[in-house]
């Protein structure tokens, strides 16, 4: 069917338009190659399972662009143990949306790990037997560390790899999965 026949909804014309701003903005930290197929609404529910913290928000807006009072409250509840507040890559929290909704979409999603400055991450390396890298994605805001309650930890690495987006590493013995907003890589 030749495109210009083909009946355009709000939404197809919202996702279009997002798509092509954010292929404009290649190169802007946080907002290139985020997927044609993001879902518009960008709605999460979050559990950070080291401060007990829980929040539901839309960090999109209907027009498709991001709500700044939304991106804060996401740094926060992504920040490091430590307390330090860093700023999230906005195409790894737009992975956890799509994660999500290739779930089923409305799942409290628990975090284990967002953001970690570099003085936690040293101490963590310092801690374990080579299972924190000394370059780690979390100093850079583009990795968070997930479970989802209900959801087989094989299934949440499944859902991950399929949309082959970002990073994607699998951690039964603990009980998460690492997403990444890096280059498509599994381990």
């Amino acid at each position: 069917m030749p495109l210009f026949n083909r009946k355009f909804s709000r939404r197809l014309f919202l996702k279009a338009s997002l798509a092509a701003s954010l292929m404009l903005l290649d190169g802007v930290p946080g907002f290139a190659s985020i997927p044609p197929e993001t879902d518009i609404d960008g709605q999460l529910s979050l559990f950070n399972t080291h401060s007990r913290e829980r929040v539901s928000l839309i960090f999109r807006k209907p027009s498709g662009e991001y709500d700044p009072e939304a991106i804060k409250e996401l740094n926060w509840v992504l920040r490091c143990h430590s307390g330090e507040v860093g700023e999230m890559d906005m195409r790894v929290i737009e992975y956890l949306s799509l994660v999500d909704k290739q779930l089923g979409g409305n799942n409290e999603i628990h975090i284990i790990s967002g953001f970690r400055s570099p003085n936690y991450n040293a101490m963590l390396r310092n801690r374990s037997r080579g299972g924190v890298a000394s370059k780690s994605l979390h100093m850079k805001g583009k990795a968070i560390d997930i479970a989802i309650p209900g959801v087989d930890l094989h299934m949440l690495r499944t859902a991950a790899l399929d949309l082959r987006y970002g990073g994607v590493g699998y951690y039964p013995g603990p009980g998460f999965v690492h997403i990444d907003s890096g280059t498509f890589r599994t381990w």
